[in-house]
């Protein structure tokens, strides 16, 4: 089965410039995308973003399936996104996500799970900060409550609606409010050292935020109003 026929892309974006631009370029330069759907579920009021979305409607309708629809905080984004989806799979994907290998979708695809992400590397100085993520992600998983980030999740579209999809209402650690319920037997983390993410939540927020508010997503895993604050990450 061709890519095309077996997966959907679903993007949301705000005001990403340059960035998203760079994301759709190296989707378009995957092993056999040719076709495939891309979804962004855009918000950007920034005129240079949307001129860089019009130059890439332009740039790569002739390899991609290329639709822009509305979107809102990233839960609100993805689940507009997944609403149009008739594929069995759908990957969400951040538009700050770079696949730096064109066999990456090729790979992901080939095994029939649940859900599964892949770990990120980032800028030299930052990527030990993800490393330790990488910990905190086999732990969520040896816990029962798995643990894929939104910039990387790829579900089988039969699962994801059965697990209720992404809830717009959901501003803070929406991916894990998610992720959380697959079953760890179906999740999988693909290892590979091709997927760069930028380290710019890390500069804003700092690590010790960062890991402080994910110990905090996991004790409140069960508390759905948790996931509904944002919990000064948007500010």
């Amino acid at each position: 089965m061709k890519i095309k026929d077996k997966l959907t892309i679903v993007i949301p974006s705000k005001n990403e410039g340059i960035t998203l631009y760079e994301c759709v370029c190296y989707i378009a330069g995957q092993h056999d995308i040719e076709g495939t759907r891309v979804i962004i579920s855009d918000v950007s009021d920034d005129t240079l973003s949307l001129r860089y979305i019009k130059n890439i409607i332009i740039d790569f309708k002739y390899t991609l399936n290329l639709e822009v629809i509305k979107g809102g905080y990233p839960a609100e984004g993805r689940l507009n996104g997944s609403k149009l989806v008739k594929t069995p799979y759908m990957l969400f994907l951040d538009s700050d996500i770079m696949l730096t290998h064109r066999n990456i979708i090729k790979d992901v695809t080939q095994y029939e799970m649940d859900l599964i992400t892949v770990p990120f590397v980032t800028d030299v100085k930052w990527d030990w900060v993800f490393r330790l993520f990488d910990l905190f992600q086999w732990i969520s998983k040896l816990l029962g409550t798995p643990f894929a980030v939104g910039g990387f999740q790829l579900w089988k579209t039969e699962t994801y609606w059965k697990l209720g999809g992404y809830n717009k209402d959901e501003i803070f650690a929406e991916d894990y409010s998610l992720s959380q319920k697959v079953n760890p037997k179906n999740f999988k983390i693909y290892n590979t050292k091709f997927v760069y993410t930028s380290p710019r939540r890390f500069q804003k927020k700092g690590v010790f935020w960062m890991f402080k508010i994910m110990i905090k997503s996991y004790l409140n895993r069960n508390n759905p109003e948790f996931f509904r604050k944002s919990h000064g990450y948007w500010d």
